[in-house]
C-alpha cells in the first residue's frame, strides 16, 4: 500500500485556510517529501505521519513557496530522533540554497547528502523502495517534475518450485530475482516466477506550462497531482507569462496521459473559489478532483 498526502494546495504564499503545495509519500515505513514551502512542518504535524522516517526531500525548484520551510522541517526531523543521513535533491542551485538555509539550522544530529539533478535531461534514482524519476519542465527558473514508482515483484509459484526440487531455503532468493547454482544445477527466477505485474505510480508536477514529454512522463499514473494555478480560461495570458497552468490544461494532460485520477493544486492566492471552475476541467477529464490541505489516498496493487 502506497500512502499519499497532499500537505497543502496553495501557491505563492500560505493563507489562513490554505497551506502551500507539497506532497508526502509513505511506503514500507519510509517517506519521501516533495517540496517544502513555509509552514510545511505545521501541516505535516497536523497530518500525523511523523517526521523521523523521511528518507528524502525533493525540490521541484527554488522559489520561496517551495523551499522556505526547510530549516524548520530539518529541526522537526532532528527532534523526532533521526540520526541517519537525510537526502536532499533538486535541480541546479541546490548546494547554494541549502547552504544559505542551513545558516539558521547549523547543528543537526544527521548528515545532509545532496544530489543535484539535471534541468535538461530526464533522471532516475532509487530512494528506499521508491523509483524516483525527474523531468525538466518550463518555469521561470530551473524546475523539474517528479514521478514516484513502486515496483511489484512477479508472483512466486511454490508448487512449481517444489516440483523442480528447488530447496526451500533458495525460494526467497529466487523471489528477489537471483539466479542460484547448487550441486551443479542452475535455478533461475523464470522457472518459478510469473509474468511481470503492474506496480504503482504517482506523478507530481507544478509550476510549468504544458511541455513536450509531460504526457509520456505521467503516462498510466495511478494519481497525477498537477498544477491548477488559475481556474478560468481568461487567465491564460497570465499563465503563459508566469509559466503556470490552467485547470483545463492540467486536465488535458491527465486525459492524454491515461492517468486514473487528477488532483488539482497550487492555486493562486486570488483563486478564492476553485470549485467554480472544476466542471470545465471535468468535461475534459472526469476523474478530476480539487486538492485540499492534507488530502490523502491509499493506492493498492491491482488484484491479480
Amino acid at each position: 500500500m502506497l500512502d499519499i498526502a497532499l500537505l497543502g494546495c496553495g501557491g505563492t504564499m500560505p493563507l489562513p485556510k490554505r497551506w502551500l503545495t507539497a506532497m508526502l509519500a509513505s511506503y514500507n515505513g519510509k517517506m519521501v517529501l516533495i517540496d517544502c514551502g513555509e509552514g510545511t512542518q505545521v501541516t505535516m504535524k497536523m497530518l500525523g505521519w511523523g517526521f523521523k522516517s523521511i528518507e528524502a526531500i525533493c525540490f521541484t525548484h527554488y522559489h520561496a513557496d517551495h523551499v522556505a520551510g526547510l530549516p524548520g522541517l530539518l529541526f522537526a526531523i532532528a527532534n523526532a530522533g533521526r540520526t541517519e543521513p537525510l537526502l536532499l535533491m533538486g535541480p541546479p542551485g541546490l548546494l547554494e540554497v541549502v547552504r544559505g538555509m542551513t545558516v539558521i539550522a547549523p547543528y543537526l544530529p544527521y548528515e545532509l547528502h545532496l544530489t543535484e539533478i539535471s534541468d535538461e535531461e530526464v533522471g532516475e534514482y532509487r530512494i528506499a523502495d521508491f523509483i524516483v524519476r525527474t523531468l525538466p519542465v518550463y518555469h521561470t527558473v530551473p524546475c523539474v517534475g517528479y514521478t514516484l514508482e513502486i515496483e511489484r515483484g512477479r508472483k512466486f509459484d511454490p508448487a512449481k518450485a517444489a516440483e523442480l526440487g528447488i530447496p526451500v531455503p533458495f525460494w526467497g532468493r529466487l523471489q528477489k530475482e537471483e539466479t542460484i547454482t547448487y550441486e551443479e544445477k542452475v535455478f533461475t527466477p523464470d522457472m518459478v516466477l510469473g509474468i511481470p505485474r503492474r506496480g504503482l505510480k504517482v506523478a507530481y508536477c507544478t509550476d510549468t506550462r504544458p511541455v513536450d514529454g509531460l504526457v509520456d512522463f505521467i503516462q498510466g499514473a495511478d494519481l497525477f497531482i498537477g498544477e491548477g494555478m488559475y481556474g478560468d480560461a481568461e487567465s491564460l495570458p497570465k499563465a503563459e507569462e508566469h509559466r503556470h497552468m490552467l485547470f483545463e490544461e492540467a486536465a488535458a494532460l491527465a486525459q492524454k496521459g491515461g492517468v486514473k485520477e487528477l488532483w488539482l493544486t497550487h492555486y493562486s492566492p486570488s483563486l478564492n473559489e476553485p470549485e467554480e471552475y472544476i466542471e470545465a476541467a471535468r468535461k475534459i477529464f472526469p476523474a478530476t478532483k480539487l486538492g485540499h490541505d492534507r488530502m490523502t489516498a491509499k493506492l493498492v496493487f491491482d488484484k491479480e
